[in-house]
């Protein structure tokens, strides 16, 4: 984080109570997509006695800042307060840390309820075998291992399913233009 923006952390130490520096961070998360509207942030110069927007928004910068890490990195409670650099002053680390350690785990549930995550490809085996007796054409058996990593339904899947060797034609076919797409955005993003 910029070394400048943690000399606006002290403007915090002006709101007169805890429940305002609770306020403030939460009301933060609450508007994390819209942004404060006019009412919140005369609210928040009120608590802290500011005149202006322009002492205001580098603190709300920071304070952002700080609980983007704090929820979509997933630093740990005890990594939390060595997010802050020496010159934040102790009782000021302390506070926001402690906040910021009540309201992670509400937080995140938050982003996992707001999103679909997919899961990722563990292990795949596979085959070969008949349906029945009478037929002739053997068919692939897929056996996938899925890691499910959204908190609330965490955990390993497996997937078994069948290919005849016409859907395992199209579904490489498949695989080789995700291949391609895939390669050509890599190429593209190394040239930018």
């Amino acid at each position: 984080m910029e070394q400048t923006l943690w000399g606006h952390l002290p403007l915090l130490v002006r709101s007169n109570s805890k429940d305002s520096v609770e306020y403030i961070l939460q009301a933060l998360w609450r508007t994390r997509k819209t942004g404060l509207d006019s009412a919140d942030r005369e609210i928040i110069r009120d608590m802290l006695q500011l005149q202006n927007d322009s002492d205001l928004d580098p603190l709300l910068v920071c304070l952002r800042m700080l609980i983007r890490r704090c929820v979509y990195e997933n630093i740990s409670k005890d990594e939390i307060q060595k997010l802050f650099p020496n010159e934040v002053l102790p009782e000021l680390q302390r506070l926001l840390t402690l906040l910021l350690q009540k309201f992670q785990r509400e937080w995140r549930e938050d982003i996992l309820k707001n999103q679909d995550i997919v899961p990722r490809l563990k292990a795949m085996t596979w085959n070969m075998a008949n349906l029945d007796d009478e037929s002739t054409d053997p068919v692939a058996v897929i056996n996938l291992k899925l890691q499910n990593d959204a908190q609330l339904h965490s955990g390993e899947l497996d997937v078994k399913f069948q290919l005849a060797r016409d859907a395992l034609e199209m579904m490489l076919k498949s695989m080789y233009s995700i291949r391609d797409q895939l390669s050509s955005s890599d190429v593209e993003s190394n040239e930018h």
